[in-house]
């Protein structure tokens, strides 16, 4: 009698750990994931990539779910994205419409930052605004609060300045409760959620979404970040640049 409910909770455990790597293995290959909203309400969606995607086919991305690109270009004060001009060249020529964005380190000050990027967007290309990665993901140390808002404040102006458009700030739920709340109200914000759906806590509207980090798109050999933009075509028809 014991050695048989030894087997039957050994069968039981192995059965547990089976599904659970079953479960795991698809979430981390991006066939599940915990965000699926629908193009019936949001029906404009599309991508954010880096050299972490390696050389993207791009002719072959399905149209209907790539809208746009988001592109990495720059991070810190001289470093740019290995990929970042092939990456732009490919997104242009198929057409999708695209915006560049910057990984803001908090060891380089504000202008530094906004040369670098600057140096490497062409303001005559962009079809969506400049956009700044504000994260502690891979940072430096954080600094004081005060002096981190005056130096991204000192980019955002330099930035706004060149091309013309209000920057958008990609952020995550973390970062933005410690130091975007009350900050940059006129700034849209670009926020990642891979869990629910955004609901950032002084109750601000974003206007894009960062729904999985595990999405899968052909064309693209690797996981990628997969996006919705808050609102109809027409309205983001508006948010396009006139080239």
């Amino acid at each position: 009698m014991k050695v048989r409910h030894i087997i039957f909770l050994s069968t039981i455990l192995l059965i547990v750990l089976f599904f659970s790597a079953g479960l795991y293995y698809a979430y981390n290959q991006g066939y599940i994931r915990m965000n699926y909203p629908p193009l019936t309400e949001y029906p404009v969606q599309g991508i954010d990539v880096s050299h972490h995607q390696q050389k993207i086919d791009w002719a072959k991305l399905d149209k209907k779910l790539v809208q746009f690109a988001f592109i990495k270009a720059t991070e810190g004060g001289n470093h740019k994205d290995s990929l970042f001009q092939r990456n732009w060249r490919e997104a242009i020529h198929n057409n999708i419409p695209v915006a560049a964005y910057h990984f803001f380190t908090f060891c380089k000050g504000g202008d530094e930052q906004a040369r670098n990027y600057i140096h490497y967007v062409p303001k005559d290309s962009i079809d969506l605004p400049p956009i700044v990665d504000l994260e502690y993901g891979g940072n430096c140390k954080e600094n004081r609060k005060e002096d981190l808002i005056a130096e991204i404040t000192r980019y955002f102006e330099i930035l706004e300045d060149h091309y013309q458009r209000k920057v958008v700030i990609y952020t995550t739920n973390e970062f933005y409760k410690n130091y975007l709340i009350n900050q940059f109200p006129n700034n849209p914000i670009w926020i990642r959620d891979i869990l629910s759906k955004p609901n950032l806590p002084d109750g601000r509207n974003w206007l894009f979404w960062q729904y999985t980090n595990r999405g899968k798109i052909e064309g693209i050999n690797t996981p990628v970040d997969l996006n919705a933009f808050n609102g109809s075509r027409e309205a983001f028809e508006k948010l396009l640049i006139k080239r």
